[in-house]
C-alpha cells in the first residue's frame, strides 16, 4: 500500500491540491526522499511559472528602527538614544528615492518597527514636528515622497489597524506583514516573542484578514528556525492558504530562514541548514499550489540558490542596488548578473517585476492613483505569471 506522504505528493503533482490532513503527512517524508519532494514542488511551480523567475528591484527604506517589541533574534530595533537609533527624515526619504530610481529601482519598501510612538514619547514629539500624529501617518508621508520620485511603495510597517491600512491603501501598490508562525507557544516565557506584543498570532492573522477585506494585494510568510515545530509551520501555511482562498488577496508567500546574530538572545541558537530550508520551501509550494507566488530571500541562503529553484520558488523577492538588508545586515544581496546566470543555467530567465503582481492590477485591488503610478512604470512591467 502506498504511504500517505507518497499519496500526498501524487495528489499535489496532479494539480488537485492537498487537504489539511494531506499537508501534514508531508512531514513524514524522510531525508533520503528530499529529491522526490523537491521534484513534486517544482512540477507544481512549473504549471504556472515554467520559464521565469522574478525579483523586485527596490530601495529598502528603514523609516525608523525604533520599536516597542523585543524579539530575541532581532538586531534591527533600537531604543531612543541607543547607538544606531535612526528615523529617516523626509529629506533622506526623498534623496534615497531619487538615487534608487536612477539605479533602476521600482519598489520603495517601507520597513520599520512596530508602533514606537506607543512606547517612546520623544518619538511622538518627532512625528509632530513632521505634522504627523502617528507612525502610520508618517509612513503615508514617506509613501507620497517616494511616489513623487517615481517609485511604487510597498509598506511593511508591522501590525496596523484596519483604519491605518485603509489610509495607506491609496498610497501603496501592495502591503505586507510576516505571519512568522501561528503558534501562541512562541509568545511564552523564554520564547522569541515573549516580549513582543505585536507578534501575537491572532492579531497578525486579523490584520492579514482585514487586508483581504480592504482588497489590498498582500505579502506574508513564515519564519523558520525560531523554535517552532514542523507541524506548526504547516499550520501557519494552511492558515495563510485559508485566508487567500477566502479573500484572494495574498500575492506572495515568503519562506524565510532565521539567522543568528551577535548580541541577541538567540545568538547561540542553531540556524536552519540548507536541507531544512529547501524542504520547507518545497512543502510550502505543495501546500500553496500554483495559486500564490513563493519566494525565498537569496541573501539568506547564498549557497542554496539552485536547490531553492528546484524546491519550487518562482521569485527572489526584493533586491537592492542601493541599500542593504537592514534586518539582516550581515547578508549582502546577490549580484543580479550572477543570480541571472544561475537561473539561466537552471532553465529560467531572471526578470524584474513590480511590487504588485499583474493579477491584482485592476479596479478591485488598485486605488486609481496607484493604477496611474503603475502605468507610469510600464517600461519595467512584466507578466508575473509566465506563459
Amino acid at each position: 500500500m502506498t504511504d500517505p506522504a507518497s499519496l500526498a505528493l501524487q495528489q499535489a503533482r496532479s494539480g488537485k491540491g492537498l487537504s489539511d490532513n494531506e499537508a501534514y503527512t508531508l512531514t513524514q517524508i524522510e531525508a533520503d526522499r528530499t529529491d522526490e519532494l523537491l521534484a513534486a514542488a517544482a512540477a507544481v511551480r512549473d504549471r504556472r511559472w515554467p520559464t521565469t523567475l522574478t525579483y523586485s528591484p527596490k530601495v529598502f527604506l528603514p523609516v525608523t528602527n525604533l520599536c516597542r517589541d523585543r524579539c530575541t533574534y532581532c538586531t534591527f530595533r533600537r531604543d531612543p538614544g541607543q547607538p544606531g537609533e535612526w528615523t529617516m527624515s523626509p529629506a533622506e526619504i526623498s534623496d534615497w528615492s531619487v538615487r534608487g530610481r536612477r539605479l533602476g529601482c521600482i519598489e520603495a519598501l517601507m520597513c520599520l518597527g512596530d508602533k514606537p510612538e506607543v512606547a517612546f514619547r520623544g518619538f511622538k514629539d518627532l512625528l509632530g514636528s513632521y505634522g504627523c500624529n502617528s507612525t502610520a501617518e508618517y509612513v503615508a508621508l514617506a509613501c507620497r515622497l517616494a511616489l513623487d520620485e517615481g517609485l511604487l511603495p510597498h509598506t511593511n510597517a508591522g501590525l496596523l489597524s484596519k483604519d491605518e491600512m485603509a489610509m495607506l491603501r491609496p498610497l501603496n501598490v501592495s502591503m505586507g506583514l510576516m505571519l512568522e508562525n501561528l503558534s501562541p507557544r512562541l509568545r511564552g516565557r523564554g520564547m522569541p516573542h515573549a516580549w513582543a506584543p505585536d507578534k501575537e498570532p491572532s492579531a497578525r492573522l486579523q490584520m492579514i484578514e482585514e487586508a483581504g477585506q480592504l482588497r489590498i494585494p498582500f505579502t506574508t510568510g513564515i519564519l523558520i528556525g525560531i523554535g517552532e515545530t514542523e507541524a506548526e509551520r504547516i499550520a501557519s501555511l494552511l492558515a495563510i492558504r485559508g485566508l487567500h482562498r477566502r479573500y484572494g488577496h495574498i500575492q506572495e508567500v515568503i519562506v524565510q530562514n532565521f539567522r543568528a546574530k551577535p548580541e541577541t538572545g538567540m545568538s547561540e541558537a542553531s540556524e536552519p541548514g540548507d536541507d531544512e530550508m529547501v524542504r520547507s520551501v518545497a512543502i510550502a509550494r505543495l501546500i500553496l499550489g500554483e495559486e500564490t507566488s513563493l519566494q525565498a530571500p537569496p541573501n539568506l541562503s547564498p549557497a542554496a540558490h539552485r536547490r531553492l529553484i528546484h524546491a519550487g520558488i518562482n521569485d527572489w523577492g526584493g533586491i537592492s542596488p542601493l541599500t542593504m538588508d537592514y534586518v539582516n545586515p550581515e547578508a549582502p544581496w546577490p549580484h543580479i548578473d550572477r543570480l541571472a546566470e544561475t537561473c539561466g543555467e537552471e532553465g529560467f530567465d531572471l526578470v524584474p517585476r513590480l511590487p504588485v503582481y499583474d493579477e491584482f492590477l485592476n479596479d478591485e485591488f488598485m486605488a486609481p492613483a496607484m493604477t496611474e503610478a503603475v502605468a507610469a512604470r510600464s517600461d519595467t512591467r512584466i507578466e508575473a505569471s509566465a506563459s
